[in-house]
């Protein structure tokens, strides 16, 4: 457990749904639209349930079929895990400070943040205690975390999906995040053969029916979720999917639409491609040996990714919106979308993704996917051949 702060009491407060419960799948945001020749249109339209805080407008969305109401912006849990290494590889964000994620996660609440997506392998288990420490078994929130990682004796990564261990891992992190339940459970990148032997399919169900779990659903993989998403929908398994969506990477979007019929809610994650989407790199960026974008946002990949994201950022002056707020706002105006959640370590990163996002046009819309075909798609085949 974190040693920076006391453990939060339990506080079993029913104001915090009443304000923010909003089944609303509009996709307008600030009541503002963005265009293509700049400014905005002001809809007449608000959302009954919206919550104005600190100058975000924070509006939820029904998670696919299940009773929860999860705000359209989420927070990504993975970067405040800290620099973990497994081996001599990174499995974190870098360095980071344990008060200043804890003033993060606080901020998010405050922001009009319900959802808080996490894994037992981020930080080896330490962002969920992180996440444990600040709000215990609160119900002002609702947890998502992940299973399958784990460590071998020889400090390699294992996928392990098994009944037993499942089970075990599911003890631990309640343990860890002092919660009597976990809202959104997901196997972590399973594949299709796990799947098939059924042990994570037993466990979860097994888990729900314990009340240990209130829903499952899976991760899935980040350039190819098709064989695992295909399984669970023709299965019927789960109640939700997790999947890669941004503007660069848009491979996921022949799902999302077949999900969200059948009833699944659905996360976004890495809205903003490890950053490569908020317009803060340059071709000298470089990352430390801690940092996982050391390895997966080599200059070769980084020169070439800013270079055809040029014409987004002429997008994103047009529309008068920051290159996150354009990114994120391209995510969330797939009606399908539940919730994004983008990686977050401080207050101030909470802020920027909170505020100001917008309804993008159809016109704007059509160009960032015309780009994926034109440039974007060979440029994720190329970060696909570096993973592999």
């Amino acid at each position: 457990m974190s040693n920076n702060t006391q453990p939060m009491k339990s506080a079993k407060s029913s104001s915090f749904h009443e304000d923010l419960t909003d089944v609303s799948a509009s996709k307008t945001y600030d009541g503002k639209t963005a265009s293509l020749e700049g400014g905005f249109q002001t809809s007449p339209e608000q959302i009954e349930g919206d919550r104005l805080l600190n100058g975000s407008l924070v509006k939820k969305r029904r998670f696919g079929d299940t009773e929860l109401f999860v705000s359209e912006v989420g927070f990504g849990s993975w970067a405040i895990g800290g620099p973990a290494m497994v081996g001599g590889t990174p499995i974190g964000w870098g360095t980071i400070d344990d008060l200043v994620s804890m003033k993060a996660l606080r901020k998010a609440v405050d922001q009009g943040v319900n959802f808080f997506d996490t894994a037992d392998f981020y930080g080896l288990g330490h962002s969920e205690e992180l996440i444990g420490d600040v709000f215990g078994n609160s119900d002002q929130i609702i947890v998502a975390s992940k299973v399958g990682h784990r460590l071998k004796d020889n400090d390699s990564i294992a996928l392990d999906y098994s009944k037993k261990y499942i089970l075990s891992a599911c003890e631990r992190s309640l343990k860890r995040l002092r919660r009597e339940s976990i809202d959104y459970y997901q196997l972590h990148s399973a594949r299709v053969v796990h799947l098939e032997a059924g042990e994570c399919v037993e466990a979860m169900e097994l888990l729900k029916a314990q009340g240990k779990i209130r829903y499952w659903g899976i991760s899935l993989n980040t350039f190819d979720p098709f064989p695992e998403a295909e399984f669970m929908f023709k299965h019927n398994l789960g109640s939700g999917i997790q999947v890669a969506l941004n503007i660069i990477n848009q491979r996921a979007i022949k799902i999302i639409k077949r999900a969200s019929q059948k009833g699944y809610g659905i996360i976004a994650r890495m809205p903003l491609q490890f950053g490569l989407l908020t317009g803060k790199f340059n071709v000298n960026t470089r990352f430390s040996k801690n940092d996982h974008r050391h390895f997966r946002l080599k200059p070769l990949i980084l020169e070439r990714a800013l270079k055809e994201l040029e014409v987004v950022w002429s997008l994103s002056d047009k529309s008068h919106l920051s290159p996150t707020q354009l990114s994120l706002s391209f995510v969330l105006s797939f009606p399908e979308i539940s919730t994004v959640i983008p990686g977050i370590k401080t207050p101030e990163q909470v802020v920027a993704n909170t505020s100001g996002l917008v309804e993008l046009d159809e016109d704007s819309q059509r160009f960032l996917s015309d780009l994926y075909e034109k440039k974007f798609d060979g440029l994720i085949e190329l970060m696909e051949a570096q993973e592999n």
